[in-house]
């Protein structure tokens, strides 16, 4: 919670790591207010993306399935009185069309959550809406503007 009053951006990028079913990323709480960093995920191959998070309901809770449209998805339970956050549980799966993949964990509880995720369909729609494919690089120069 307030990370950047903790830590400084990282300088190592956002690699994918291959895995026994795919190539996996995963970015740190925060970094899910950013669409560069999902860009960069999926640049370096990732068709699963993680986000461990410790998302307080009063400053972030609105935003919580907003930003995470196909991801896995976790966020602490609990409440921390000495920084006033009340964190909401609810971990979830996406798949890449936006639907649940099975019910959202509880908000009140800690709970393990496993999915079945069919690797298939998630390269299919990638491949079918061809964002990377299509992408416009030379018209990302303001993104990067000091």
């Amino acid at each position: 919670m307030h990370e950047r009053y903790y830590f400084r951006p990282g300088n190592l990028g956002y690699p994918a790591f291959q895995t026994a079913v795919g190539r996996i990323g995963v970015y740190l709480g925060h970094d899910r207010h950013f669409p560069e960093c999902w860009r960069a995920l999926g640049l370096a191959g990732a068709t699963v993306v993680f986000n461990p998070a410790a998302a307080s309901q009063r400053l972030a809770g609105h935003l919580w399935r907003l930003e995470q449209p196909a991801v896995g998805t976790i966020n602490r339970v609990g409440t921390e009185l000495s920084r006033d956050a009340d964190f909401f549980g609810s971990s979830y799966f996406v798949d890449p069309r936006g639907k649940l993949v099975g019910e959202v964990a509880p908000s009140v509880k800690s709970a393990l959550v496993v999915r079945d995720l069919d690797m298939d369909v998630l390269v299919a729609v990638g491949e079918e809406l061809a964002f990377y494919r299509d992408r416009n690089p030379a018209a990302y120069g303001a993104l990067v503007a000091p």
